[in-house]
C-alpha cells in the first residue's frame, strides 16, 4: 500500500500554548492526532505523551491483529499519561483525545477516544466516520437537542471520555477496507468547530494535501482561532 500524507498543527490565535499533537509515521503508516487538555502543562504533556506512547507500542507489537494494535497502543497511553498525572501535582488531571489510523493490508483501523475527528472523502462526497464522546452528541442523540442548537450549548466542549483521565479508557475501533481515491482526514475541534465538511472536502479535494491543509488552517483562524488547530490528511495512493 503506498499513502501520500501531509499534517499541520496551529496554535490559533487565542491560546498561549499549542495542546495538539500529532504523529505522521509513513514507515509503520500510522497516523495519530490528539488533543490534549488540564493545567498549564498538562495538556501539551499528555498529548505529546500519547503520540510517543502509540508509535512505540506500535512498532514493538506490529504482530498483532491491527484492531488490538490499536486498542492496546491507547491504552498504553492512557496507562501512561495516568500514572504521571497521578504521581505529579503539577500534572493531575490532565487526559488527552485520540483519533488513529492504522493502515494494513488493503484495510484501514481507526481508533477514536473524545472529539478529535475522523472523516473520509473521496472526489465526490465526504463522510464524518467517528462519532464525538461529548455531552453535546449525547443530548443529540437522545433528541434533547437538535443539531441546530450546537453552537449555543453551554457544554458543548464537555468531552465523556478521554484518554488518562483514568488508569484504562473504551476505545471505539472501527475497520474497512480502503480504494484508492479515499483520503482520511483527522483534527482537532479547533477545526471541525469552525469549518463545515463541505469546505473540508472543497479544500482537499481542490488544492491537493499541502494546500489544501493549509487553507483549512487559515479558515479556522480568520473565523476566530479560538483553540489550537490540527489537520492531518493520509491518501491512499495504491493498495
Amino acid at each position: 500500500m503506498i499513502l501520500k500524507s501531509h499534517a499541520i498543527t496551529d496554535i490559533g490565535l487565542k491560546r498561549k500554548i499549542n495542546q495538539d499533537a500529532f504523529l505522521k509515521d509513513d514507515d509503520q503508516r500510522l497516523y495519530v492526532v490528539a488533543d490534549g487538555m488540564g493545567g498549564h502543562r498538562g495538556g501539551e504533556v499528555a498529548s505529546q505523551l500519547a503520540v510517543q506512547v502509540m508509535q512505540s507500542f506500535c512498532k514493538a507489537n506490529a504482530a498483532l491483529p491491527p484492531r488490538e494494535i490499536l486498542d492496546k497502543a491507547v491504552n498504553a497511553a492512557c496507562a501512561a499519561i495516568y500514572e504521571q498525572s497521578t504521581s505529579n501535582a503539577e500534572l493531575a488531571g490532565m487526559g488527552t483525545t485520540i483519533v488513529s489510523l492504522l493502515f494494513t493490508n488493503g484495510m484501514v483501523s481507526i481508533a477514536q477516544v473524545g472529539d478529535s475527528r475522523v472523516y473520509l472523502m473521496n472526489k465526490e462526497a465526504i463522510w464524518q466516520v467517528t462519532e464525538d464522546h461529548s455531552l453535546l452528541n449525547e443530548e443529540i442523540r437522545a433528541g434533547r437537542l437538535m443539531a441546530g442548537q450546537a453552537a449555543s450549548y453551554q457544554f458543548k466542549n464537555v468531552i465523556t471520555r478521554s484518554v488518562g483521565y483514568e488508569s484504562k479508557v473504551n476505545v471505539d475501533v472501527y475497520r474497512r477496507q480502503v480504494q484508492v481515491g479515499d483520503v482520511f482526514l483527522l483534527c482537532t475541534d479547533g477545526l471541525s468547530g469552525l469549518v463545515s465538511m463541505s469546505e473540508m472536502h472543497e479544500a482537499v479535494t481542490h488544492q491537493g494535501l499541502e494546500a489544501g491543509t493549509q487553507a483549512l488552517i487559515d479558515m479556522a483562524n480568520g473565523r476566530g482561532g479560538d483553540d489550537n488547530i490540527t489537520v492531518l490528511v493520509a491518501e491512499v495512493v495504491k493498495v
